[in-house]
């Protein structure tokens, strides 16, 4: 493998083509030939490649990662924590950047790339600068000296949805923490990994402490979930591909961390104003398109209120544009664009085909290609109303601009229905009495709970219960997911 402390190549004006990987400090030639194109999921066409690892090239990374953790490890908090905000200002620099690519490939529109995909990712740097200056490293106890500890290497594998911010909720605290970092980002939408890459090289991370590799789940994230050289792997994705890395991580008993999908409910009280509902609930479910796992996609309401309920979601929904990811949208809750991919596309149209063969009532969108976007990966913003809360839409993840509204008869039944699926990740309450609103919150078996609206605190944990997965990213919990903790009896 040839190597050498350059960029790798971009070629074609606007088509990048990544042709190395980033292992041990510097960019290296793949052991395969093998390439995977990158689609704009808003005009279908390819606007780029990367590489596909192999197995030899996530021994290769492994290797350098364990090569560089004695040292990392060891680093004093102040000199991690310099870096980090070192990293945060790189980002900075080039956000105009993030927020291009990261609109391209994901369809994400602009403004909501700019607020959240690219904006929540560049922040988080200070935020865990601050945090491990704060964190209690050691504790008395008696006679033991009780002392936190960087697990070791860390296998990151992130998803399509939020690409750079997932990846910023693994790779900076891991870093934070004391560990070295292989990272396996989607091969969906990978370019902003790259980006970040570069930032790290450019700031003079050591060599070894960060390493990127991309390829399929199956063959490089296998290849990184089983290796005895990793000490823990954090991942981000589906129920089905969480299992997998569960079972191949069970041999060498690493620690794995999971945050996997979620079917959250938003429980409407019937003091709730039925217009305030509409609006917030009904970009609670369709932000990001629907391609969010804490989406609230089942609504909640009052039997005797759901018709004037389902009219106002209606309404909002109704406002809703399907929109060119590059143009200057600035509607932030009523602006969605594509998909991100066919196949995604075509998954969320077979559930609302199947919402529509299981007898709910279909008020507004439908499988067919919205008619003012006749092309791309859009799916048109979807609303069933009498929703049996054991159909299919109502149990699985959709993962689209698709609500499911279901009539409950009193609260206990609605807090029933809440609880009645696999997951637990988030889930939301409306009420004109906050107390009351934090009671029903209280008996919701779910790691999340948003009371009218309440907004994002990217210090609070987040994490599932069942098979919304286990662990916690975010904050100070974040941190503490990677370290180890050892008594020195004194």
């Amino acid at each position: 493998m040839s190597a050498g402390r350059r960029a790798p190549p971009i070629k074609g004006g606007t088509m990048k083509r990544y042709e190395q990987f980033y292992i041990g400090g510097e960019w290296v030639t793949p052991a395969g030939t093998a390439t995977e194109d990158v689609v704009n999921p808003a005009t279908e066409e390819i606007i780029g490649s990367v590489p596909m690892g192999t197995p030899e090239d996530v021994d290769r990374a492994v290797a350098a990662a364990r090569q560089a953790f004695p040292s990392w490890s060891t680093t004093s908090v102040d000199v991690r924590a310099k870096y980090l905000r070192d990293i945060g200002a790189a980002l900075t620099a080039r956000y105009d950047e993030l927020v291009d690519t990261i609109s391209a490939e994901v369809g994400s529109p602009k403004a909501f790339a700019q607020m959240v995909q690219a904006g929540l990712a560049v922040g988080d740097w200070n935020t865990y600068a601050d945090q491990i200056e704060a964190f209690e490293w050691e504790k008395e106890l008696g006679n033991s000296l009780v002392v936190r500890e960087p697990i070791g290497v860390v296998a990151a594998i992130t998803p399509w949805n939020y690409p750079l911010y997932l990846i910023v909720c693994k790779v900076a605290p891991a870093l934070a923490a004391g560990c070295t970092v292989v990272l396996k980002p989607s091969e969906v939408t990978p370019f902003n990994a790259f980006l970040l890459t570069e930032v790290l090289d450019e700031v003079g991370l050591p060599a070894g402490v960060f390493n990127l590799v991309t390829g399929t789940g199956p063959e490089v994230g296998g290849a990184m979930t089983a290796h005895p050289d990793v000490d823990m792997v954090s991942f981000t994705g589906s129920g089905r591909a969480g299992k997998e890395v569960s079972k191949s991580a069970a041999d060498t008993v690493k620690r794995v961390e999971l945050e996997l999908g979620g079917k959250s409910a938003n429980i409407v009280l019937d003091d709730a104003d039925p217009a305030t509902v509409a609006f917030g609930s009904v970009f609670a479910c369709m932000l990001n398109s629907g391609q969010t796992c804490s989406a609230l996609t089942r609504l909640l309401v009052p039997a005797d209120m759901h018709d004037e309920i389902v009219d106002a979601v209606v309404a909002e929904v109704a406002q809703a544009k399907l929109v060119d990811p590059a143009a200057d949208e600035p509607d932030l809750f009523h602006a969605f664009g594509p998909l991100v991919s066919a196949a995604q596309r075509d998954r969320v149209r077979d559930y609302i085909q199947k919402g529509i063969d299981e007898g709910a009532d279909l008020v507004i969108g439908g499988p067919e290609q919205p008619e003012d976007q006749p092309r791309g990966f859009y799916v048109k913003p979807t609303v069933f109303a009498n929703v049996d809360p054991d159909s299919t839409i109502a149990q699985e993840e959709i993962f689209g601009p698709v609500l499911a509204v279901i009539p409950y008869t009193d609260e206990d039944d609605a807090i029933r229905i809440a609880n009645n699926t696999i997951y637990g990740l988030a889930g939301g309450v409306q009420s004109a009495d906050v107390e009351r609103a934090k009671s029903v919150a209280r008996r919701m078996r779910t790691g999340q709970v948003d009371i009218n609206g309440g907004g994002f605190n990217a210090a609070a944990p987040f994490g599932g219960y069942g098979q919304s997965g286990n662990g916690r990213e975010r904050g100070e919990w974040g941190i503490d997911g990677y370290l180890e903790t050892k008594s020195i009896q004194l």
